[in-house]
């Protein structure tokens, strides 16, 4: 059998191309290493009795318009959203985040009244960024050396996008994108602990520090997600991230698409310059009309395609795109709530995101340790229980706690991981968490380690970048993932590529997955196009 579509890799934006092409009427198979699908956003066992959000951990960037398209809800996807978080300060103190803007403002007030005021007008200017922004995660990034009739129409509709903007604007968001985010708030908000909350976004997978040229973009990145239509809020799939992939997977199977699990690819088949399938481990060859990697951009072309099939400065460009790790993961298994005295008896702000760095400049000595080949000492963590709004994931009284941590290099002083690092690294972890909740250690019954060697090894994330590629300004849009070939297409006809690695990026959003689906269309020449793959009109 040919298929008109083999899809390499189930992760959620794989997937999404699939659906996609299956619902268009394609014949599409998903082929993956793994003996589970997700990729990244995944929901296993781990330890009796316990569901772990083991990669991906929180919802918000997935489109709503792939929600409704793919009808993921109808194949039981829900987004769960949850209650703002806190900073816990060196000294027993803490900054409380609310889903209430109004309450945020109030809290804010404990620490300082002029950043309560500030704060008004930071999350306008920060709205307005999002709302430039939005319309071109579901675009396709224009060729601007082009001079195709499309490319300069999409290059024609970005400026007259910017034109819109007031001068005052557009020169605030030249700036925004190029700037840290430390200078960015430091135009807001006077109190530490507040602009080390707020910088938490610009920092979360990116091999940057909040005092980088650039950080600030990477902020925005994570505020152009929403839940229930609030901008910027984020959520918990009940079940776990997995949940996501789940419902993707159902859709895909109820518009007559296949998945294979436990069959990875060991080379894309290239025949007379065009992409006619993959070989798996095992030496079975599958056959597609086009194939498309949701693998990035490194392992796609440098590990399973032949480079003597590509261009030498294509290879060359490749080489050079930059997607070094940062994070590390943390899963938790505690058999009863910890507690945290810094926090008022009942307070809800243990149902949201904790965490215990509270300063930028604590957040920038993390990231002198990433740079000289070193996990931090004193690391920055996002720690989450998503139990306590979603009980399914556990036996009754018991929690899972997820830590995502920054900051973990893909390698240790230029050598690989050891397990004796991975211990230190989780030692290091749980010891800064029993700081500000004692007797917490004592709670735990297991912990999962991911540093990047475990999210290579096992997700196929090169050096264990959870964004396949990072975020800076010369990896964006047209840029994404190398100037020429941001469309979704490679140099090798019909090999096309629709992971996280292009336009408009990483985390589980699909949008990579959908744009990818609608070129492929396109070209194919498929009757109504995208539109034949919706499911709302």
């Amino acid at each position: 059998m040919t298929y008109d579509a083999v899809i390499v890799g189930a992760g959620h934006n794989g997937l999404v191309t699939a659906s996609y092409l299956a619902r268009a009427g394609m014949k599409v198979c998903v082929v993956e290493k793994n003996d589970w699908i997700g990729g990244a956003a995944v929901s296993r066992e781990l330890y009796p009795g316990f569901t772990y959000s083991n990669c991906s951990y929180v919802s918000s960037l997935f489109r709503p318009e792939i929600m409704r398209d793919l009808e993921l809800p109808k194949h039981g996807l829900q987004i769960l959203p949850y209650e703002g978080g806190a900073v816990f300060q060196e000294g027993g103190g803490y900054l409380g985040m609310f889903r209430d803007h109004d309450a945020n403002r109030r809290e804010f007030a404990r620490h300082s009244k002029r950043d309560a005021e500030a704060y008004d007008i930071y999350a306008r200017d920060v709205l307005r960024f999002c709302r430039f922004i939005r319309p071109m995660l579901l675009r396709t990034p224009p060729d601007p050396s082009s001079f195709r009739p499309r490319d300069l129409a999409e290059l024609m509709w970005l400026g007259r996008q910017m034109g819109a903007l007031s001068e005052e604007m557009r020169a605030r968001m030249v700036q925004f994108w190029t700037m840290s985010i430390a200078d960015f708030l430091d135009e807001y908000f006077e109190s530490p602990v507040i602009k080390g909350y707020l910088a938490v976004s610009a920092i979360i997978g990116t091999a940057l520090g909040p005092m980088s040229p650039g950080s600030a973009y990477v902020l925005l990145h994570h505020y152009m997600g929403d839940v229930d239509g609030n901008v910027g809020a984020w959520g918990f799939a009940r079940g776990g991230m997995g949940s996501i992939t789940r419902a993707l997977t159902a859709s895909l199977k109820a518009a007559g698409g296949e998945v294979r699990t436990g069959q990875g690819v060991e080379k894309i088949l290239v025949q007379g310059g065009r992409a006619v399938g993959v070989v798996l481990a095992n030496g079975d060859e599958v056959r597609g009309k086009r194939v498309i990697s949701n693998m990035d951009v490194k392992r796609t072309f440098l590990k399973h395609v032949d480079e003597a099939e590509l261009p030498d400065d294509f290879v060359k460009r490749v080489k050079a795109f930059k997607i070094r790790g940062s994070s590390g993961k943390l899963n938790i298994a505690l058999d009863s709530t910890p507690v945290f005295p810094a926090l008022p008896e009942g307070a809800p702000n243990i149902r949201g995101d904790l965490h215990f760095t509270d300063s930028i400049e604590k957040m920038e000595r993390g990231y002198d340790d990433w740079k000289n080949g070193r996990f931090s000492r004193d690391p920055f963590q996002d720690v989450m229980i998503p139990t306590m709004i979603d009980p399914t994931m556990t036996p009754p009284g018991k929690h899972f706690m997820s830590s995502f941590v920054q900051y973990a290099p893909p390698k240790i002083e230029g050598r690989d991981w050891t397990d004796a690092d991975r211990d230190a690294f989780r030692d290091t972890c749980l010891n800064q968490i029993e700081t500000y909740s004692p007797g917490f250690k004592d709670r735990v019954l297991h912990v999962e380690v991911r540093t990047p060697r475990e999210l290579e090894a096992e997700v196929g994330l090169t050096e264990g970048n959870i964004f396949q590629g990072e975020l800076t300004f010369d990896q964006l849009l047209f840029n994404r993932p190398v100037p020429g070939y941001a469309q979704y297409r490679s140099p090798i006809k019909d090999l096309w590529i629709c992971g996280s690695s292009t336009h408009p990026g990483g985390g589980v959003m699909g949008a990579p997955g959908r744009n990818a689906a609608a070129e492929v269309l396109r070209e194919a020449g498929a009757k109504g196009g995208m539109r034949d793959a919706y499911a709302v009109l």
